[in-house]
């Protein structure tokens, strides 16, 4: 009898529970997001047959579109934007069968919506199980969420859930207020608030690093952990978000969702089970934990800055008030420096560096954890000389992996040490595409597994800390400092590290 070899590096790669027949309903179905990061997902989803075994998408926007014409547009977006290529013309065939388009112009879009979804239900048995997907700027959730209440899209047998985009709420009052008004339609466990960042590998990985392996959780501690910086640098600018980014800045667009949410994942302590309970349960503790920025000492704390002229990869770039759509004398900020401080006992008195900016050397982020020199220096200072501090470094994009930095002796006659790496890359070591974010993100909301998503009290927790910050800059009588593009932002955010005995990591 033949023997199946399995590839152990391949082995546990599938995921195991297929979710149950279902319709996904995309408000913004024509929109930029769908083309460029939903279809994307699900066509992957389906290459991979990680799909329900019945199920269908329906696309709902202004626009008067036909079924024919929504699915040759997507063919062309799916084509260009999917991480798998060339197209697998067989699966997109059976994969755009299931696709439809509901124009929504007014009022009598949504019943028109609701005649489609209830005609599917009955011609391919989905059961009125629902996932509504908004893919709209965020003026138009509470609109659509009344919407689905009002006209009863929610289906009258099955599960429904809803899947928000960030920003969620534009401070700590309006977050609460978009929560009242969903809460009106869906429960908070029918509430799936999306960061495509916790969908990412590597940044799951933070969990498996510290839960799964016996050398790391032992040190995760300030007895060994001298500080951590976490870094999302970018070396685009504005783009075409313009309209948006003068509204958010870097605070609102980065730090109140990515960066806090990468500091509490580093930072938590062991939860009971990988479950959605557990796991948010103590990431919102780290949260409540955060040390509130005293702002009478802003500039300990906190830097902000703004992209000026400069060169990017060799690219001379416009400075961010010189972009189509930016007032001429904007105070928008489009780096962020912070100085942080979780107040319990794991990690008293440990500062977490975070800092992201558009118009950066380079596209990075990654998280570092510096430990502590050794106690006693048993070598020489002319042998020590090339020898940094231990560091646990976390790439999340664009080289997923991880590295450990150590001293090694070089191989010459006496002892010199110098600092070497350890490397762990993704693709190498798996011989797999990592999924993308968003494959990961809709998969769970299909099978309702809230475990990467953020809860009602992470995001309150979250403006909690941020909107003092926000409002001190907002009365500031200086505008942030303006920062060559291509540097690693403004001179101040360097002395919030080197203030401390400590420097920036060259990411």
């Amino acid at each position: 009898m033949a023997t199946t070899v399995v590839n152990p590096l391949r082995e546990g790669l599938r995921l195991a529970r297929t979710p149950e027949p279902s319709t996904i309903v995309i408000f913004g179905g024509s929109g930029d997001l769908t083309s460029r990061k939903l279809m994307p997902a699900l066509y992957n989803l389906a290459l991979q047959r990680l799909l329900p075994a019945t199920f269908s998408i329906v696309g709902a926007a202004r626009q008067p579109l036909t079924d024919k014409r929504y699915r040759d547009e997507l063919h062309t977006a799916v084509g260009e934007h999917s991480r798998t290529k060339p197209l697998n013309e067989e699966v997109w065939r059976s994969f755009a069968e299931h696709l439809y388009f509901v124009g929504t112009p007014d009022e009598r879009g949504y019943d028109t919506l609701g005649q489609r979804l209830d005609r599917l239900d009955q011609d391919l048995g989905t059961n009125a199980n629902r996932l509504f997907y908004l893919a709209t700027p965020p003026a138009a959730y509470e609109p659509i969420v009344k919407a689905i209440g009002a006209h009863g899209l929610r289906g009258s047998t099955g599960w429904s859930r809803v899947v928000i985009e960030k920003p969620f709420g534009r401070d700590r009052e309006s977050a609460r207020v978009l929560t009242e008004t969903i809460h009106t339609v869906f429960r908070e466990d029918e509430v799936f608030r999306i960061d495509h960042y916790l969908g990412k590998e590597t940044v799951q990985n933070i969990l498996v690093m510290r839960f799964a392996n016996g050398i790391f959780e032992p040190l995760w501690n300030r007895q060994y952990v001298d500080h951590v910086q976490i870094t999302v640098a970018e070396t685009i600018g504005v783009e075409e978000r313009a309209g948006y980014y003068e509204q958010a800045g870097a605070m609102r667009d980065i730090v109140q969702n990515h960066l806090l949410q990468l500091l509490a994942l580093v930072a938590m302590e062991p939860p009971a089970a990988f479950d959605d309970k557990s796991v948010r349960d103590e990431k919102v503790k780290v949260l409540h934990a955060l040390r509130p920025v005293d702002a009478d000492r802003l500039s300990d704390h906190a830097i902000r800055g703004q992209y000026g002229r400069g060169f990017v990869e060799g690219v001379a770039v416009p400075a961010y008030r010189e972009e189509q759509g930016v007032a001429k004398d904007s105070r928008t900020e489009t780096y962020v420096a912070l100085k942080c401080f979780v107040d319990n006992w794991r990690w008293e008195g440990i500062p977490f560096y975070m800092r992201t900016g558009k118009r950066l050397p380079k596209r990075s982020t990654e998280i570092a954890i510096q430990f502590r020199v050794a106690p006693h220096q048993v070598f020489s200072r002319e042998a020590s000389e090339g020898l940094d501090p231990n560091a646990l470094v976390l790439r999340i994009q664009p080289d997923e992996g991880v590295s450990l930095k150590f001293g090694a002796k070089v191989p010459v006659q006496g002892i010199r040490i110098r600092t070497v790496n350890m490397d762990f890359d993704y693709g190498a070591s798996f011989m797999v595409d990592a999924p993308d974010a968003y494959e990961t993100l809709i998969l769970d909301a299909l099978r309702g597994d809230a475990t990467l998503f953020t809860r009602r009290d992470e995001v309150d927790q979250q403006w909690a800390f941020v909107d003092p910050i926000i409002d001190a800059w907002a009365t500031a009588p200086a505008a942030p400092p303006i920062y060559e593009a291509g540097t690693w932002g403004p001179a101040e955010a360097d002395v919030l590290v080197t203030a401390d005995g400590r420097a920036w990591r060259k990411a």
